[in-house]
């Protein structure tokens, strides 16, 4: 991509409109092994905006991974793997189930290096919410772009995970977790639910857990920390993937302004990192 395709593309905007279907919502809690309590009017619970919203993307537009062919929002970096790598998302006040909610795309920034890995493309995307004209929450998306594996290269070490938890909570994932999570965000990235293609085309020694997934358990931890206090913003850091391979623990301590969380890898690495900051 030359400068004048990267300046073009900066700035680009997209809208969707979506109602906060209560039984998308009711779906997500069993899929995470809770009863279905929502009601309509409660909040939407952090980070759950993801089932909804999702681009109506025809079979004959989809790449060979199941995933979007790149070129009508985002521009196409003529780099086939795509990784989502966190963001951030700021809470003004919660979107609640019932309500029609309007979302706004924009890429605000896209910047190329070159990483042990070869070429990769750093997308910026803000994703701006509002009801009736009232602005409620924000997501800063930061999207990863990279050429293909070389076959057999060994995957990059991940750094080990903080050794002062004070708390943890152990997650077994499995093929049906991942299939029914990218059913509820409409998502066919072939990474969460084709074995031999994520074995065999990606280079990964199983199924791929998504991102979103994990910094949802995450945030959902500690919000039971947080109790009464309210969330108004959260960072996540994307570090490496998890698989349905084996267990991994979500763990974090708490802070004076917040909870610090992460994923520990079956190996002891960090795979994501969530910092919850609350209001007073």
């Amino acid at each position: 991509m030359d400068t004048a395709e990267r300046s073009a593309a900066i700035g680009r905007t997209e809208r969707a409109t979506d109602t906060l279907d209560l039984r998308q919502a009711r779906l997500m809690q069993l899929t995470l092994d809770q009863p279905a309590t929502l009601e309509k009017g409660d909040p939407l619970p952090p980070f759950w905006h993801y089932l909804y919203f999702n681009p109506q993307i025809r079979a004959s537009d989809l790449g060979a991974d199941g995933h979007e062919q790149l070129g009508r929002f985002i521009p196409d970096f003529g780099l086939p793997r795509r990784m989502w790598a966190g963001g951030r998302v700021t809470i003004d006040a919660p979107l609640r189930l019932g309500e029609e909610v309007d979302k706004v795309s924009t890429i605000r920034a896209i910047e190329e290096k070159t990483g042990r890995s070869g070429r990769l493309c750093f997308v910026t995307v803000d994703h701006d919410f509002s009801v009736a004209g009232e602005h409620r929450l924000r997501e800063t998306q930061n999207i990863v772009y990279r050429d293909p594996p070389d076959p057999g290269a060994p995957p990059i070490p991940g750094k080990p995970a903080p050794g002062n938890a004070a708390f943890t909570r152990t997650v077994t994932p499995d093929p049906v977790m991942l299939f029914r999570y990218s059913a509820l965000i409409f998502y066919g990235h072939r990474i969460h639910y084709d074995l031999d293609y994520t074995r065999g085309t990606e280079g990964y020694p199983g199924l791929v857990v998504h991102g979103p997934l994990t910094a949802t358990l995450l945030v959902g931890l500690g919000l039971e920390r947080l109790g009464d206090r309210p969330l108004v913003s959260f960072d996540i850091r994307a570090m490496s993937p998890l698989f349905v391979t084996a267990p991994f623990t979500l763990e974090g301590h708490d802070t004076d302004t917040g909870v610090e969380l992460w994923a520990r890898a079956p190996g002891g690495t960090t795979a994501m990192t969530v910092t919850l900051h609350a209001g007073t």
